[in-house]
């Protein structure tokens, strides 16, 4: 809950500080959605808290955004999504550094950390108390002990496949939390999983909007600079 909390009010913080910023300049509105991806820019460090090296904004495989600060040791310079947005804050009028030869080794390196934090707690399949990383896990365990026998059809292994590749579906979702919950065996499970796949019940496949990504993806990156 208080994770919950803190989440809320970070996006309350952020949310203002956008509506202060096209208030004072409506045509960021337009400019702003229209930028690419992966786009960069560099600011001038500012005091001993300010060690040089990148912050990137990137949007986790599990949809999450999260901001990152690596220093050019490629170190974590801190994890406060707030003392980061602090650090990015800057005036309109300011001019923008020369990025640094290492700008995309120190991005680089932000992205493998989010990735490995992302791993450690779930990873693709999520939490590990999650219907989807439990299915799955049961799943492969019962492949593994059957493969080569007439109980592995390629349903099942499509279906498994769905399974660690894409979202589930609510319907999905809490059909499989309540039969997990029950004590399904082995064989119901693998069952289920195949009807609510040929159902069309089962993820997320055919929806562009909610697969996941394997991969963080960079939306924008800030060097910090020694001013010197």
């Amino acid at each position: 809950m208080r994770r919950f909390k803190f989440y809320i009010v970070l996006a309350s913080y952020a949310y203002q500080i956008w509506k202060n910023a096209v208030d004072e300049n409506p045509k960021l509105n337009k400019i702003i959605p229209d930028l690419s991806d992966v786009i960069y820019s560099s600011r001038k460090s500012v005091g001993e808290d300010y060690k040089p090296g990148a912050i990137v904004y990137s949007r986790t495989a599990r949809n999450n955004d999260i901001l990152t600060w690596i220093d050019t040791e490629k170190k974590i310079v801190t994890q406060s999504q707030f003392a980061i947005l602090k650090a990015l804050k800057c005036d309109p009028e300011e001019k923008p550094m020369p990025k640094m030869e290492c700008h995309h080794d120190i991005v680089t390196a932000a992205i493998k950390h989010i990735k490995n934090i992302e791993d450690r707690i779930g990873g693709q399949l999520g939490k590990k108390n999650s219907a989807r990383y439990r299915t799955y896990m049961r799943l492969f365990r019962y492949i593994e002990e059957y493969k080569d026998t007439l109980f592995v059809t390629d349903e099942l292994k499509k279906s498994v496949e769905d399974i660690y590749h894409y979202n589930l579906r609510e319907y999905a979702r809490e059909t499989l939390n309540r039969q997990l919950k029950m004590g399904i065996s082995d064989e119901d499970l693998c069952q289920l999983v195949v009807s609510l796949r040929d159902e069309g019940k089962l993820s997320l496949k055919n929806e562009k909007e909610e697969e996941i990504y394997k991969e963080p993806k960079i939306i924008c990156s800030m060097g910090i600079v020694n001013n010197e």
